[in-house]
């Protein structure tokens, strides 16, 4: 049976950092080339063919709307391409749910797109990043999971397992299996249900900036004031389920753009407090980050609330 093709896009992140050999704390991201982090896999060829392209080589901390544009396009041309079978991409941990998500949102993907990356940098003394790079190829091509993810879907591989992207997420700053899933208790999942809002940034070299604002006890309403002046949308990570005090309510009523409440606990469902935050938009349970890149998306479309509710209801359903 011949090999199926893979072509393995890099971003740069901590499988591409390089540090004091032997070290796992203290190094530079993004500093191998895509070239040289494939070369460093030998064993790839055992199961793909496999082919590299570099889409930039930095901090995911330093990733940015117009990269995930340039990012989105190619995986739109390679899920048109016959010659590609699947694609991986490499990525910084810190932000790479977010552009699972975004992916997942502005790509139809009927070939595998798989996102992975590394804890520890490629001059660690036990580099991580070699085995996640090799269970996503293999996943990418067939291999490693007893049914084929379901299509449609973008996927994070890391340290053996499998997260669909509107669920995962960075759950800690250090662990080698760092990502998990926004439900206390739930593990990876092939059963993730297809998305039903869908983007097109194929026209756009740029998206409308909306930022995060995290509550806190006496939280000055001045930072959620000055944060509307910069932003087109905000997202607000509220005290339990969405809350916030009545200072930030008051502050919160002289704001005209579109803001959407999330909870900072990262789990469960937000209902939204009418009385604090009467004719906003329910982040359910989409965690903070993952609201903010659906609310850029949905300002593509219309700076009406009512629209926009409408397209996180849907994300809701799946």
């Amino acid at each position: 049976m011949a090999k199926k093709k893979i072509v393995i896009l890099t971003t740069g992140g901590t499988i591409a950092g390089i540090g004091e050999a032997g070290k796992d704390t203290g190094y530079v991201s993004g500093q191998v080339s895509g070239e040289s982090l494939v070369a460093s896999v030998p064993e790839l060829a055992e199961y793909a063919d496999v082919r590299v392209e570099e889409i930039c080589n930095i901090n995911s901390d330093d990733m940015t709307d117009r990269i995930w544009i340039e990012l989105a396009n190619r995986v739109r041309e390679l899920q048109e391409d016959e010659s590609v079978d699947g694609i991986v991409i490499t990525h910084g941990t810190d932000t790479m749910d977010e552009t699972a998500y975004f992916l997942n949102l502005t790509v139809k993907c009927e070939k595998p797109v798989i996102i992975t990356g590394s804890m520890r940098p490629s001059t660690a003394k036990n580099p991580d990043g070699p085995a996640n790079l090799l269970g996503a190829v293999r996943v990418a091509a067939g291999f490693a999971v007893d049914d084929d993810p379901p299509e449609n879907l973008v996927w994070v591989y890391f340290a053996g397992s499998l997260f669909d992207a509107r669920n995962v997420q960075k759950c800690s700053a250090s662990a080698l299996d760092a990502m998990g899933v926004n439900a206390p208790g739930e593990g990876a999942s092939l059963n993730a249900p297809r998305e039903k809002n869908f983007f097109d940034v194929s026209k756009l070299d740029s998206l409308p900036r909306v930022n995060v604002v995290y509550f806190s006890v006496d939280a000055s309403p001045k930072v959620l004031e000055y944060a509307a002046c910069i932003s087109d949308g905000l997202v607000i990570a509220g005290a339990g389920s969405g809350e916030f005090s009545k200072a930030w309510a008051e502050a919160l009523a002289a704001i005209d753009i579109p803001v959407v409440i999330a909870s900072r606990t990262n789990h469960g469902v937000v209902t939204l407090n009418e009385t604090l935050a009467p004719g906003r938009i329910c982040a359910g349970s989409l965690a903070p980050q993952k609201a903010a890149v659906l609310l850029r998306l949905c300002l593509t479309v219309s700076e009406n609330p009512r629209v926009i509710r409408n397209y996180f209801a849907n994300a809701q359903q799946g």
